[in-house]
């Protein structure tokens, strides 16, 4: 009996209804939230917010981009500064009661799984800051890069049920660099699952994985969550795997709503506000008469039976496209199937297309010039934009780099380049950010200010490769009508990559999808 209830000795099996219920509720707990405030840097994330997680019990989080979600996970995870209230993981207490631990070390954190947003690879002798944007089709430097059997076996090679599922097997011989988005994000879970964690925590998950990726990865997330693993994962209102239990809703750092998955499914969906959104057209038109002028084109793109081979691995096989000034082509193909590669070859980022049969702006490539001369006449926006630009940048000082097509380094731009790029952001209707640091906005307007970085110089070709990834179904068509728009204003070809087909732009009318390096 515990002490203080004042029953007498005579009656020690006696437990009243409140010790009961209360032991009841202890033996349940899972992970629990008491009215905690978290800062992380300058910024208060979250107030007196308090949530509790039971055995048993698998979350959704949900909500609109910049409501908090993501940075629930690290707060949990103990990334972020809990300066009042607490959060109790009591799977660890529990954990500590029935294991013997010999490792002063270990902690909760040894028990938690993570999979974020962006990858944290590094290269064999530097810090994962060390990587640039071409490594990856460059063999002599890329293979400084670890493979992915290093990055996943650390301690020895196992066999896991994931492998097959996220189809990991054929990518172990491959450096982590060269590793396309929908590659990474099926490598960093595979990772997450092999460490066997009491707790799973996945946001976004299924960003960057094709539809046959995305059907696997629900089904692991079922065997994970039978197997006793607890899951909580970010995700939108459209992707809740048929095994999650309950769904958090959170707005502005707040929880608006906490449902049962049936509760949650039974509700309306969000709609889609139809915006009106204008442009300033007499703006734009003052913008592009001042960019840069550029040569009327014959051809923007042209390859002839283009190969591209890295040892025995055939990544392009056969390749014959051509992209005419004005055209909006949609690029698409399963993950692996050499869209990336593709695109390094129009972006001048590849070497071998020297040894190709490929025009850009009506000059064949290797006939004397340079790939900044390429890379001028291109706006591109792409997910792993994010890596190379450093949390002291203004989201301003980003955009402006598209002057000078640098990524990491930032090279002071003048007065007028960054009166342009304030302008485009302010046309995007993001001008509020200009002084604010890139990476402390929410990821809609890290989004938008790549297109502005795209858009400074008036390119001739704009390459969108997954812009809407990290976006809410608002954002996406507050994103796709300003493209819509844009090219209602702006004579541009754009190349698009998208795994959603409703993401594309209304303006898109031509279509190539790849297969295993093939034209389909």
């Amino acid at each position: 009996m515990r002490k203080g209830f004042g029953y007498p000795a005579k009656f020690p099996n006696f437990r009243p209804w409140r010790s009961i219920d209360m032991e009841i509720m202890a033996d349940q707990q899972f992970l629990s939230l008491e009215h905690i405030t978290v800062r992380y840097l300058d910024k208060t994330l979250f107030t007196g917010l308090t949530w509790e997680v039971k055995k048993g019990e698998q979350w959704a989080i949900v909500g609109p981009s910049g409501a908090g979600k993501s940075s629930l996970l690290q707060a949990i995870a103990g990334k972020f500064n809990v300066i009042n209230g607490a959060i109790r993981h009591h799977f660890y207490q529990e954990y500590a009661a029935t294991h013997t631990i010999s490792d002063p070390y270990f902690t909760y954190r040894n028990l938690i799984a993570q999979v974020s947003h962006h990858h944290e690879f590094r290269n064999r002798s530097n810090l994962a800051g060390d990587f640039y944007y071409q490594q990856r089709f460059n063999s002599s430097d890329s293979g400084d890069a670890l493979k992915v059997r290093e990055y996943l076996f650390e301690e020895g090679e196992v066999e896991d049920r994931a492998f097959e599922a996220l189809n990991i097997r054929p990518l172990l011989d491959k450096e982590v660099i060269k590793l396309s988005n929908g590659e990474t994000r099926r490598v960093m879970i595979a990772k997450a699952l092999l460490k066997k964690p009491v707790l799973l925590m996945l946001d976004n998950p299924f960003t960057g994985l094709d539809v046959q990726a995305r059907k696997n990865f629900q089904e692991i997330v079922d065997e994970v969550v039978a197997s006793g693993t607890t899951v909580l994962l970010v995700t939108s209102y459209t992707e809740i795997p048929s095994s999650i239990t309950h769904v958090l809703e959170l707005e502005e750092g707040r929880i608006v709503g906490s449902f049962t998955r049936a509760a949650f499914m039974a509700r309306p969906k969000p709609e889609v506000h139809k915006e009106e959104f204008s442009m300033d057209g007499e703006r734009i038109a003052a913008l592009v008469a001042n960019a840069p002028k550029y040569p009327g084109f014959e051809y923007m793109v042209r390859m002839e039976n283009v190969h591209v081979q890295y040892g025995e691995n055939i990544i392009l096989d056969g390749i014959n496209w051509a992209v005419r000034p004005g055209d909006k082509w949609a690029l698409s193909g399963p993950n692996g199937a050499g869209k990336s590669t593709l695109l390094s070859l129009v972006n001048a980022d590849n070497p071998q297309g020297y040894a190709n049969k490929i025009v850009l702006f009506d000059r064949q490539r290797g006939t004397g010039e340079s790939i900044w001369d390429i890379k001028k006449q291109i706006g591109f926006v792409s997910p792993e934009l994010h890596q190379y630009f450093t949390s002291a940048a203004s989201c301003e000082q980003v955009a402006g780099s598209g002057f000078h097509d640098t990524m990491g380094y930032m090279r002071s731009c003048t007065p007028e380049q960054l009166s342009t790029a304030a302008a485009w952001m302010e046309i995007l209707g993001i001008g509020g950010y200009t002084k604010t640091a890139f990476k402390g906005v929410p990821e809609s307007v890290q989004r938008l200010t790549l297109l502005a970085r795209a858009l400074v110089k008036n390119p001739p070709l704009l390459i969108l490769d997954e812009p809407c990834q990290g976006l809410d179904v608002q954002q996406k068509a507050h994103f796709r009508n300003i493209l819509e728009t844009l090219c209602s204003h702006l004579f541009v070809t754009m190349i698009y990559v998208t795994h959603y087909e409703e993401e594309l732009p209304a303006c898109v009318d031509k279509f190539i999808r790849l297969q295993k390096g093939k034209m389909v």
